[in-house]
């Protein structure tokens, strides 16, 4: 596993492991949760304490299944931005959320993006 940082390369390389990671359960006939998808990126750190920490950091329950991140990409932003904030240790609003959606655009170019709707400023 890459560190994760709190950055834009590294938020790319994040939505494309979710995508995969979501096939590669489906292909296996498990849940796409939050807990499997820890403990498939985390195996040595995916604690329940460490679940217990992201999930009410993006205010999710663990065990729920997630729809795909391509199609339905809310939850996963803010998965991936507690995942961020747990693993780096800085605060969850710190997380770089214009650089998380640039990189959803990057990794899923024919979707979307996630603040179409936006007001520029």
């Amino acid at each position: 596993m890459f560190e994760v940082q709190n950055n834009q390369e590294c938020f790319v390389q994040l939505w494309r492991k979710l995508e995969r990671t979501s096939q590669l359960l489906r292909v296996q006939c498990k849940r796409f949760c939050i807990r499997r998808i820890l403990k498939s990126w985390f195996p040595a750190e995916a604690s329940d304490d460490f679940i217990w920490k992201v999930c009410s950091l993006c205010d999710q329950a663990g065990w729920d299944e997630l729809p795909l991140p391509s199609l339905y990409p809310r939850k996963h932003r803010e998965l991936l931005r507690a995942i961020v904030a747990v693993k780096t240790g800085i605060s969850f609003y710190k997380v770089d959320l214009k650089a998380l959606d640039k990189a959803y655009s990057i990794a899923f170019p024919n979707s979307t993006p996630i603040n179409v709707n936006k007001k520029k400023k």
